[in-house]
């Protein structure tokens, strides 16, 4: 099959061929073995001609291992054969602790297996266009791992399902074992019997307040920092809190009384703080007791023919007495939880202060928030948040794994189908910044691996995001941080040039199914680790199915053709045949 080396170049060797034009037909992307002396150098068929072919150099080979890269080229008299089994199972062969990534269409459909720990202990990231086998695949591979003999119990794969396609595979996980389990948690309405999305507003960080509100102002900071103190003073119930709550009202109104407006605006921005934020004592109805008489608050402000208030004195002695400057307020609020309406309370009471209330531009910014939380409690969305009470994010997440019967999930797929892209990134990045601070609170590190599987990765991962105001972004953060944690990520696109580049460059894991779009395949090329061009050749010409798998996954980049998924998700393309023709009964 071959014959002599004609010449040894960098990287590659040119090799006479001896056989037949309909032999070579095969050989193109094959593995063969330069034997010289007493080393063994593995290399790959990159083209072939009518006599030579050009084979690219990969890295050395022994009895029981492979190391990648070259000190020494193969002399000219070196022998040149195919690679055999016992070769490509050093390569491809994996161990007691590997699972089948799918088979070697180039060599019989020989296995191929890969380490479970060099799979799922490193972020990952599958490209493909739509068609090409993405879902099937990550489909795939967990089936594969679940149905290993050494039960993966201990499992936490958390799937960010964007339409719904995982459902069915894996609907039925513990018929592969009944002590492994699936738990849906959707937004979709019409699964009745499901968990809903449930988001608890007391375990919210201020960077998740402010992703939710969609701030874009440093000045916001400070307003949502100042509304969750006072939404975890204002969630303890006692007698402390709502003198509390009289002082701020009380700061506020006086703070406008004695500035240089005329009365009527002073009394409508009285009337506005009063009727969206008021206690018992301090409301438009409360009774406001005066020398032998009362009155009712909002009639202290009725104006005279002077332009004053006409009880400008009673009503600021009565306002006067509820503010304590100098009282140390000691308000307990460990283990409180709250909801979004409580959350809009303590932000109302957060604007009416004097720091927002006399800053035109400030106060308008905190006008903005206002308006985006009030929306938000009022629209649908509304239901998937909570203020049942967590005692801590490792609660909260042992609730996630728990399904109804009370047994261990392996599988915990978020049904995101129901809501728009900008919720549907803003609850990824939520539940992305709470199992990166479980994994920092767990001891011994990484004790707990979580792994985040966010399929249509490109509407979540992007570039840039929420950087200028917060600093930094999740899953950069997570892609730079998560492994030694045990947070692990694995990116599911058919967009690449969308997502993250710092995300990507964090990743070891690539998949690479067929991509068309040139814009793609440049990014891809610039982008990934040792993305080289023959990978990029070999991905224009693969079937559905069919990946380019490297990384550190696989000691030399693979032809891998996986198995379908079964059963399989829910993604394919609609049956137009069948759903357009109506059977002829003539």
């Amino acid at each position: 099959m071959f014959g002599s080396i004609n010449a040894i170049n960098k990287n590659y060797a040119i090799v006479n061929l001896l056989s037949t034009k309909k032999e070579l037909g095969d050989l193109l992307n094959m593995h063969v073995i330069f034997e010289d002396n007493d080393k063994r150098i593995l290399g790959e068929i990159e083209d072939i001609g009518e006599k030579e072919a050009k084979i690219n150099f990969l890295g050395e080979i022994n009895d029981t291992s492979f190391i990648g890269g070259l000190i020494k080229k193969p002399n000219l008299d070196a022998s040149v054969r195919p690679i055999n089994e016992s070769e490509l199972a050093i390569l491809v062969g994996g161990d007691k602790e590997s699972f089948n990534l799918g088979v070697s269409p180039l060599y019989k459909d020989f296995p191929v297996k890969v380490n479970l720990n060099d799979f799922f202990s490193n972020h990952g990231i599958i490209v493909g266009n739509s068609g090409s086998g993405k879902t099937y695949g990550i489909c795939r591979i967990l089936q594969n791992v679940y149905a290993i003999p050494n039960l993966p119990y201990k499992a936490n794969m958390f799937i960010f399902d964007s339409y719904g396609e995982y459902i069915n595979a894996f609907k039925e996980l513990d018929k592969i074992n009944p002590n492994l389990h699936y738990k849906l948690i959707t937004t979709n309405k019409r699964l009745v019997n499901e968990a809903k999305l449930e988001v608890p507003v007391s375990l919210l960080t201020l960077d998740d307040v402010l992703n939710l509100l969609d701030a874009t102002k440093y000045s916001q900071i400070s307003i949502v920092e100042s509304t969750i103190e006072l939404a975890k003073i204002f969630a303890s119930n006692s007698k402390e809190v709502n003198e509390y709550k009289n002082h701020l009202l009380a700061k506020a109104i006086t703070s406008i009384m004695y500035t240089n407006q005329t009365s009527a605006k002073i009394r409508d921005q009285i009337f506005d703080i009063v009727s969206n934020t008021h206690t018992e004592e301090i409301s438009l109805g409360a009774t406001v007791p005066g020398i032998g008489f009362t009155r009712i608050f909002r009639h202290c402000f009725d104006i005279d023919s002077e332009g004053r208030f006409a009880e400008r004195t009673i009503i600021a002695e009565y306002i006067e007495k509820f503010i304590q400057e100098d009282r140390v307020w000691n308000i307990d609020t460990k283990d409180v939880t709250y909801g979004l309406k409580e959350l809009e309370t303590a932000l109302n009471f957060t604007l009416f202060s004097e720091r927002y209330l006399l800053n035109a531009d400030m106060y308008d910014e905190a006008i903005s928030l206002k308006v985006k939380l009030h929306n938000l409690i009022n629209s649908s969305y509304a239901e998937f948040f909570t203020d049942k009470k967590y005692n801590s994010i490792k609660d909260f997440i042992g609730s996630l794994v728990t399904t109804k019967e009370g047994k261990k999930a392996q599988i915990i797929n978020i049904n995101l189908e129901d809501i728009d892209d900008r919720f549907a990134r803003t609850i990824t990045k939520i539940f992305s910044r709470l199992f990166l601070t479980f994994g920092k609170t767990n001891e011994p590190r990484a004790s707990i691996p979580i792994h985040i599987i966010l399929e249509e990765a490109h509407r979540y991962v992007k570039e840039g995001d929420d950087v200028n105001l917060l600093g930094y972004n999740i899953f950069e953060r997570i892609a730079k941080e998560g492994r030694k944690h045990g947070i692990i990520l694995d990116l599911i696109t058919q967009r690449p040039t969308d997502l993250n580049g710092n995300v990507i460059s964090q990743a070891d894991n690539f998949i690479i199914f067929k991509i068309t779009h040139p814009q793609d395949l440049e990014y891809i090329t610039k982008m990934i680790p040792n993305m080289s061009a023959d990978i990029i050749e070999k991905q224009k010409s693969l079937q559905p199915g069919t990946c380019v798998a490297f990384g550190r996954i696989l000691k030399i980049p693979m032809i891998v053709k996986m198995e379908k998924a079964s059963p399989p998700p829910e993604s394919s393309n609609a049956d137009i045949f069948n759903t357009w023709m109506v059977k002829n009964n003539s």
